[in-house]
């Protein structure tokens, strides 16, 4: 079979649909990787969990698990300062250990977004019912009224424009914060600011102790590397990518360390135990005499769920494009509306699949708390193999540029040994069930998306050629955006590009 013909029968295409390009700035990468970690979610319902096993050394775990992802910033931003393109962190992947790590790496993506999709509506129907409670509305509403009030209209911005949802994204996550954080000095200085002498000394804190909340910190603070989905549509991208990325980690892990601090000092100046509160900070409002803050802390959580659900599909569909594109899913995806400039099948796919999924799940049974606990849980595989992915890729990338030095090597190594902790703590000690379950469950989406990718280059083996020399062109394309050469930052690609399957036999 002649390399021409396999690549038709690979249907890859070198045609890319059209997205708004230099559409997003640093502001708008930036709040696309702060909506996915989402620092709201990790105060008005994560906090107290990890509490239950820090104690006072929570906002410690908080601390030491935000610099232990930034080693994996550091192999990530090493493809992010010197190339950028459509769903990012697939391609950059392939880059260092070749297509089939790449399209597993994007398969894993998928996943990822998915789930903490999902969680964002179970948080959007959680704190809006809690809305209703700070308002006085004791009525059961159907957690049904508010998944398709969340899908509904994210969709709906979705699919219209980018930069509508990125602003959206920022003014909401923005406006969220700055309500807690008005809280948060509220319980800081209402009765004259005392340091937290327990929690400055650790006192009762130790490592072992610590174990599992440094894995809950890790999963609050997965999602910094949305914005390098967003590549194709960045401006001056080789620049603010890079930076969108790290500043996403070190805002969101400050802001956790502050209300891990915040929240421990409120409920122990008021005798109450944090691991306990299922609504911390509704709780705090009340107790400190400010009950009037539960109805914008509410509105904060539904609204920062609601960008949540709306980032997570945004870099969900900007992982499909390539895929499409790379024959690995069905190439309708990989196509753009011709107005909008935005992947509306693919958007469209994402929520109609969210909503399909906590619906049937709600309808046997399952609570939008319970749901919200799996999917988060769930999501965290797919996290922990991108990440592994791509701190391992970083050094053979350097390496093929002829760049690569020890520290990129050690850095690696740091990265691969700081993500054993929250591996390792997913299994040990065991969970119960369905969670004990749940690696199982990814491992087999795994390997059903491996054995689909060995079955395509099987049937046309020029599959995985054509899909390097596709990432290439489109890698050798995004180093030399316009906005980077009136910057002075053309970056040529160091090394020849790999030969497409599309080329001549």
């Amino acid at each position: 079979m002649s390399t021409v013909t396999a690549a038709r029968e690979a249907s890859v295409t070198n045609r890319s649909p059209s997205l708004r390009k230099n559409a997003l700035g640093f502001p708008q990468l930036l709040a696309q990787s702060v909506a996915l970690i989402s620092p709201t979610m990790t105060a008005v319902l994560i906090i107290p969990f990890a509490f239950s096993d820090a104690g006072q050394g929570t906002w410690f775990a908080y601390f030491f698990a935000t610099i232990m992802l930034l080693f994996v910033v550091a192999g990530l931003n090493q493809f992010a300062k010197r190339s950028a393109a459509t769903g990012s962190m697939y391609a950059y992947t392939a880059r260092g250990l070749g297509p089939a790590a790449g399209v597993m790496s994007g398969w894993a993506l998928v996943w990822c977004y998915f789930f903490i999709g999902t969680a964002g509506l179970c948080g959007f129907a959680l704190m809006s019912a809690q809305l209703l409670k700070a308002m006085g509305f004791h009525g059961s509403v159907s957690p049904y009224v508010f998944f398709v009030i969340s899908g509904a209209i994210g969709f709906t911005i979705a699919w219209k424009d980018v930069r509508l949802s990125a602003v959206l994204t920022l003014v909401l996550e923005g406006l969220s914060v700055l309500c807690i954080l008005a809280l948060s000095a509220v319980i800081l200085f209402k009765h004259g600011f005392v340091v937290d002498t327990k929690q400055i000394e650790l006192k009762g804190a130790n490592l072992k102790d610590m174990d599992f909340a440094i894995v809950v910190c890790i999963f609050s603070l997965v999602g910094f590397e949305a914005a390098s989905t967003m590549g194709g549509e960045a401006r001056n991208p080789l620049r603010n990518v890079p930076r969108a990325v790290i500043w996403s980690l070190l805002l969101t892990g400050a802001f956790m360390v502050i209300m891990c601090y915040v929240e421990a000092f409120g409920a122990g100046h008021e005798h109450l135990s944090l691991g306990s509160l299922g609504a911390p900070l509704q709780t705090l409002a009340g107790a400190y005499g400010v009950s009037f803050f539960k109805v914008p802390v509410s509105i904060g959580g539904m609204v920062s769920f609601f960008a949540l659900t709306l980032s997570c599909v945004n870099s969900g569909t900007r992982i499909l494009l390539p895929l499409g594109k790379h024959g690995f899913v069905s190439s309708k995806l990989h196509s753009t509306h011709k107005t909008n400039l935005t992947p509306h099948t693919a958007i469209g796919l994402y929520y109609v699949a969210l909503l399909c999924f906590v619906f049937f799940l709600h309808a046997v049974g399952t609570s939008p708390l319970t749901m919200f606990d799996d999917a988060g849980t769930l999501a965290a595989f797919g996290f922990l193999f991108a990440y592994y992915m791509i701190t391992i890729a970083a050094p053979f990338y350097l390496r093929k540029l002829g760049e690569l030095r020890p520290v990129n090597v050690v850095l690696a190594m740091a990265g691969c040994l700081c993500l054993l902790v929250p591996l390792v703590g997913s299994f040990y000690p065991a969970p119960p069930w369905p969670v004990n379950i749940f690696p199982v469950l990814f491992v087999v989406y795994m390997l059903g998306g491996g054995i689909w990718l060995y079955a395509l280059n099987r049937r046309a083996p020029g599959t995985l050629g054509a899909i390097e020399g596709s990432l290439e062109a489109e890698l050798q394309e995004s180093t030399e955006p316009a906005s980077d050469v009136e910057h002075g930052a053309r970056v040529g690609l160091a090394y020849p590009a790999i030969q497409s399957a599309t080329a001549g036999s």
